[in-house]
């Protein structure tokens, strides 16, 4: 079972910047460890369903993110620490909400929350006007 544990959340007025970490540990049900893992960040706002923000490659050769956060967030990993890493700038109000780290295996199910094995507990951002 793989083990997910972020941090970096907290309140910051609209324009400021946050950067999250999710640190992982363990093995997927498969066997894979965090090298192979394509990881997600996702939010959850207060009456709305998950939603997906950004993604990466195993390698992070390969980033996606949501039209609503493009060119504002960045979404990185360092293999070596086991940690993906959410770079948030120029945030707003809109963007509050319960954010988490995912691990999964498939890049093309990137976008849904369905395709990933494994989460963590969520570190809430909230963005004040």
């Amino acid at each position: 079972q793989v083990q997910l544990v972020e941090s970096g959340g907290g309140l910051v007025q609209a324009g400021g910047s946050l950067r999250l970490s999710c640190v992982a540990s363990g093995r997927t049900a498969s066997g894979r460890t965090f090298e192979y893992y394509v990881m997600g960040w996702f939010r959850q706002a207060p009456g709305k369903e998950r939603e997906f923000v950004a993604g990466i490659t195993w390698s992070g050769s390969t980033q996606s993110y949501s039209d609503s956060v493009k060119g504002r967030f960045t979404i990185s990993r360092d293999n070596a620490k086991n940690t993906v890493y959410l770079q948030m700038n120029s945030l707003k109000p809109e963007d509050t909400a319960v954010y988490y780290c995912a691990a999964g295996s498939r890049w093309p199910g990137r976008f849904s929350a369905n395709e990933y094995d494994s989460w963590g507990q969520g570190t809430q951002v909230t963005v004040s006007s």
